[in-house]
């Protein structure tokens, strides 16, 4: 990369190891479930990937990405394949469409069989027309072969897998239920070769997040916030996806968790005095990153920016040292929302026992959603709540998209925030056990304030975890960046700022 380049990384090659692991794990746990319920070792996993889609009835294609499962499995970019694993040899098949020749005419080369097994490194390859007699002549020598389909439900989404179906699929007999839970728990912990893929896009999205930062000025709109980050992460980062879609909030819009959708589209000129909540990420070989960055617009905290800042960056950092292996993911939750409500209290913002605003659900007020997810090939990776695992009904607690205990190998985002919704605040004023807890005349002066999050995506090691985000989060290292400082702030630097914002706070 040049000297000059805004970017000192470098799009890396990604091993198909990396999904070949990925298969010998669902062969290992797949084979020690069905020998625990005393079933054979055998049979074929059988996945499709995606088709491309048009927009409506229009002759568009819409950006293919390839379906999660399938992309887990085989890192097959291409749409129309189907993908079989042999259960009781591991061996790995892909089956290809069968492509006409007037696609070599607008579509470009048309791949031999060969090239799909070299470039993904499988077994075998036919194409998908073969299916039935391949599986019926390649492994039906204990009888009719026997299909494990792919078919469960997201707990984030609410929506259903697809099950591989093809012509032919009623000469064999299929499984529904076995497959999803176990190839699910598969995902949810990173190999160290995910875990690198899941480190680069974290490394090009904090960039790209500080690129924003250092060109952010009022009276841009908020899509050209949104623009500078894209450009970045595809430009230097190779990423022509995003983990989803970019949140580009200012002023009070930074209180619309969702904001950036289809309604409300990063449409709004940025102002001298707003703070900005910028929710972006990058995906990398279909793995992702999700990462929140907030600051002032101008480049210079005032005293409301701080005091609502750092109340989410005590939560943030709590939570993040208290992250280990066996902890519950709601306590964490909890933890968050104290540090957030005794920060508010502190400025007499709330007033009264912290204990009894915890008990009130007082927290969901201000941070209405979860403290985080599992992140993976999916921003809200799957496993979120297994079988057995209940999602809570309080206030807050039902937007948290796991309650599991921690696990090494895990990645999950810390993402506290805390908003001004007036939809909450009213509802909170009229009920008298919870407006007790408010300085109304405080309250009232952060009516149009927005919100603050900060995120950052955390893997869990044995002994605690390490963040994978690498975004300036004190205010005056935000501060120092948004100047033109480099990031990492050299040593020295950081320590005089850090020691200049003691004496700062100090004389305040």
């Amino acid at each position: 990369m040049a000297a000059s380049s805004p970017s000192s990384l470098a799009p890396p090659a990604v091993p198909m190891e990396l999904h070949a692991g990925n298969r010998d794990r669902l062969v290992a746990a797949l084979r020690d479930h069905l020998c625990a319920s005393g079933r054979p070792p055998r049979g074929l996993v059988l996945l499709q990937g995606g088709d491309e889609q048009t927009r409506y009835c229009t002759d568009h294609l819409e950006l293919f990405r390839q379906e999660s499962y399938f992309a887990y499995l085989f890192g097959v970019r291409e749409p129309g394949f189907y993908g079989a694993i042999d259960i009781a040899s591991g061996q790995s098949i892909l089956f290809a469409p069968r492509l006409p020749a007037d696609y070599a005419v607008w579509m470009g080369e048309i791949k031999a069989l060969s090239y799909f097994r070299d470039t993904y490194k499988v077994d075998m390859v036919f194409y998908v027309d073969e299916i039935t007699h391949v599986v019926q002549d390649s492994f039906g020598d204990h009888g009719k072969p026997f299909l494990f389909l792919l078919y469960g439900k997201n707990t984030d989404s609410g929506n259903f897998s697809k099950p591989a179906s093809f012509e032919g699929i009623d000469k064999f007999d299929t499984d529904l239920s076995t497959l999803h839970p176990i190839l699910t728990e598969c995902r949810v912990i990173k190999s160290d070769l995910e875990l690198a893929v899941i480190q680069y896009a974290n490394d090009i999205s904090s960039e790209a997040h500080i690129q924003v930062m250092r060109q952010a000025r009022p009276g841009m709109k908020e899509y050209q916030l949104e623009s500078i980050f894209l450009h970045h992460v595809y430009m230097y980062g190779g990423c022509r996806h995003c983990s989803y879609t970019c949140i580009c909030a200012t002023g009070d819009n930074s209180a619309v968790l969702h904001y950036g959708h289809a309604a409300a589209p990063n449409d709004r000129t940025l102002n001298d005095g707003d703070i900005a909540l910028m929710d972006m990420g990058a995906e990398y070989h279909f793995y992702g990153s999700d990462i929140t960055c907030s600051y002032p617009i101008n480049g210079k905290f005032n005293s409301s920016q701080i005091i609502i800042y750092n109340a989410v960056l005590k939560a943030h950092n709590a939570v993040i040292s208290h992250m280990r292996p066996g902890v519950n993911y709601m306590d964490m939750h909890k933890l968050a929302e104290r540090a957030i409500l005794e920060s508010l209290r502190k400025e007499q913002i709330l007033q009264g026992d912290v204990d009894d605003m915890m008990a009130q659900r007082l927290g969901a007020v201000f941070m209405p959603h979860g403290l985080g997810h599992l992140l993976g090939i999916d921003t809200h990776d799957p496993g979120g709540y297994p079988e057995g695992l209940e999602r809570p009904k309080d206030p807050g607690l039902s937007s948290l998209r796991t309650t599991r205990e921690l696990k090494e190998g895990m990645v999950i985002t810390v993402e506290p925030g805390c908003y001004f919704i007036d939809t909450l605040l009213t509802k909170a004023r009229n009920d008298p056990s919870s407006s007790k807890f408010f300085n109304w005349q405080e309250v009232e002066k952060y009516r149009s304030f927005g919100g603050v999050r900060i995120e950052s995506d955390v893997y869990v090691t044995a002994q605690g975890c390490r963040n994978l985000t690498n975004c300036p989060r004190e205010t005056w290292e935000i501060e120092a960046v948004m100047a033109g400082a480099p990031w990492p702030l050299p040593a020295s630097s950081s320590t005089l700022a850090a020691s200049e914002n003691g004496v700062s706070k100090a004389l305040s």
